[in-house]
């Protein structure tokens, strides 16, 4: 039998897309006020040390907050059911705020390497006390609780902006981890790992910011969706079945749209066939998750001589 690790479609069917979209929605709120919250007290006790590293910190969890905003518009959107000018769904639009996510990512790249090269040039070093590495462990340890809770919980609910904003809260955690890694080097005598460090960081804020970029471009420009193959065999196992083929998926893990042609006995009747392509379509709901249409195209078997796969 073939199994996806998501739940989204068991919470569909117990919530509807209502449901998920609070479910959601009720957990950015929750991570945009820990983000905040996390972003003001390094800001506070960065400007209180006079660490530019850990002010940068600051305003990265500010972007952090920003793209929990983002991700709230977009499941505003994504939430509202089809219409005559959106018979697919509104979903697609969470995806495409998840790149406004991975935007985000870029920019915060670019400025950390833009403030690294700064130290780098004026050579100056943070004024490194107990309270900057309490504030930095504090921090850290919320951002880790965050991306934990953000990222199981983005999983079981099939949401990509919540998988999305995890991976973007890792990056935080992440750029929070080389600031430590700076004030200790400040402490032994090596200033220059605070903008090495950093520039390294961003390096791995920007393959973040790539993989999602990949993942949604991905679903916006209707990439295979499922394994062709698979739809293949699993069709032809039903003995009225002929030949299956033109075979296309498309759309979100969470919201797949598949099409394919069956051949069937030129003698089969038209009421015979439709119940087939109604069996095909639950079959193939039933094997693969986040299925939310099928559409059957039959076909006599003495048309096969004039098509070609």
């Amino acid at each position: 039998m073939h199994t996806h690790p998501h739940h989204d479609h068991a919470l569909h069917a117990l919530t509807g897309d209502k449901g998920y979209v609070r479910a959601v929605r009720k957990i950015l709120v929750l991570i945009l006020g820990l983000n905040w919250l996390v972003a003001i007290l390094k800001l506070v006790f960065g400007y209180l040390i006079n660490s530019t590293s850990m002010v940068a910190d600051g305003y990265h969890s500010f972007a952090d907050g920003a793209s929990n905003i983002v991700g709230l518009l977009g499941m505003r959107i994504a939430g509202q059911p089809m219409d005559e000018d959106h018979p697919y769904g509104h979903k697609k639009y969470e995806t495409l705020a998840s790149l406004i996510i991975a935007f985000l990512l870029f920019l915060v790249c670019l400025n950390l390497i833009h403030s690294g090269w700064e130290r780098l040039r004026t050579k100056s070093a943070p004024e490194v006390n107990v309270w900057g590495f309490l504030v930095l462990g504090v921090t850290m340890l919320v951002n880790t609780g965050v991306m934990l809770y953000e990222s199981r919980r983005g999983r079981a609910l099939g949401s990509d902006i919540l998988v999305a904003d995890a991976m973007h809260t890792r990056a935080d955690l992440l750029t929070s981890f080389s600031v430590a890694i700076a004030f200790i080097g400040v402490k032994l005598g090596f200033p220059i790992l605070d903008p090495l460090v950093a520039m390294v960081i961003a390096v791995f804020i920007a393959f973040s910011g790539f993989e999602i970029l990949k993942g949604s471009s991905a679903v916006l420009c209707d990439t295979a969706a499922i394994d062709r193959r698979a739809i293949e065999r699993l069709v032809m196992a039903i003995p009225e079945v002929r030949k299956c083929h033109r075979i296309r998926t498309r759309g979100r893990h969470d919201d797949i749209f598949i099409d394919l042609h069956v051949l069937l006995d030129d003698t089969m009747q038209l009421v015979q066939a439709h119940d087939l392509t109604v069996k095909i379509e639950d079959m193939i709901k039933k094997e693969f998750c986040g299925v939310s249409d099928v559409v059957v195209h039959v076909e006599p078997l003495s048309s096969e001589t004039h098509h070609d796969d």
